[in-house]
């Protein structure tokens, strides 16, 4: 009994270690804009490809002549992109005052871990749900196309991340 609950202390000890060190650097950051401060990229990261269906739809609608888009498919994904650029600015917004929230709770020393506990649920599901709201925008994105229209989309987009590849290298050998 006594190992278990010795066990559990060091954990939370541990948890509470971890939380205290990242805090109180993102408190100092919090006037700062996210972008380039590492948190805006690992997001990215994280999200993959469903992060980058904003930029593919503007692509597409960018370039629909070379596409070989229809009037009609244009007017289909104008919309479309619109309000994934709208729900993407709300998850931002969302997730950035979710983090916060968690900074608020935590910045005391002896923080209530069940609030702790609720504000980094919180956080998974605007996440999750921004995701799923992505993979449905993906889902009717690609309804529109013809499969040699979504080939090229898929092509102008490998070429596209081609371009952004020796940052990665270079990210890489820093670490």
């Amino acid at each position: 009994m006594k190992a278990k609950y010795s066990i559990f202390v060091m954990a939370a000890a541990a948890v509470l270690l971890a939380f205290s060190v990242t805090t109180p650097a993102f408190s100092q950051m919090k006037d700062m804009p996210m972008k380039g401060h590492g948190e805006g990229h690992g997001q990215r990261m994280e999200m993959g490809s469903l992060d980058k269906m904003g930029e593919m739809m503007g692509m597409c609608i960018e370039h629909a002549d070379m596409m070989g888009l229809t009037d009609d498919q244009v007017m289909k994904i104008k919309p479309l992109h619109s309000e994934m650029q709208k729900r993407h600015a709300r998850f931002e917004a969302d997730l950035k005052i979710a983090k916060i929230e968690l900074t608020e709770v935590m910045e005391v020393k002896d923080f209530d871990l069940e609030k702790a506990n609720a504000a980094v649920k919180k956080i998974a599901e605007i996440k999750t749900a921004h995701h799923l709201e992505m993979v449905k925008a993906m889902k009717e994105m690609r309804t529109i196309l013809t499969d040699e229209q979504f080939k090229k989309m898929k092509k102008m987009m490998s070429m596209k991340m081609g371009e952004k590849k020796p940052e990665k290298k270079m990210m890489k050998k820093q670490k």
